[in-house]
């Protein structure tokens, strides 16, 4: 199983990097990409400042890979490259990164959204927000 938590935001650098490291795989012609960014939400009035992420790592890693393994057996993809941040993440900092590489753009495009979708409904990820006033409330996913 692939490791998916990198500890604080993900660095720019990072997405950098995984894009630089494909290029020597010619049998790839598209990638997609998905970046999840905290928001400066408004809530009842008072700001998100940032957003803290825990998570039951061993049980929530095994579910990524359940679904890591369930997209290559529905998309042709090549590879593909998930992180979640966990701990605290500030607001325009980067919280989640989606990779995926196929032959054609329209799968890799696919693919992409089907990892986005199933983590966001099935991982045991969760986030407080932290507000300015340094209260918070626990996020609810719509």
């Amino acid at each position: 199983m692939k490791k998916v938590f990198v500890q604080g935001a993900i660095p720019p650098e990072k997405i950098a990097q995984s894009v630089a490291n494909h290029q020597s795989k010619t049998n790839i012609g598209a990638h997609s990409i998905f970046l999840g960014q905290i928001r400066a939400d408004v809530v009842e009035g008072k700001t998100v400042a940032a957003i803290e992420y825990t998570a039951y790592e061993e049980m929530a890693e095994k579910v990524f890979h359940e679904i890591r393994e369930a997209a290559f057996s529905k998309f042709d993809i090549t590879c593909a490259h998930i992180y979640h941040s966990l701990g605290t993440v500030k607001t325009g900092e980067l919280c989640l990164f989606v990779f995926t590489s196929s032959a054609h753009r329209k799968i890799a495009i696919e693919a992409t959204k089907y990892f986005v979708e199933e983590i966001k409904s099935k991982v045991p990820v969760f986030g407080k927000e932290i507000f300015e006033d340094e209260t918070h409330q626990w996020k609810v996913n719509k």
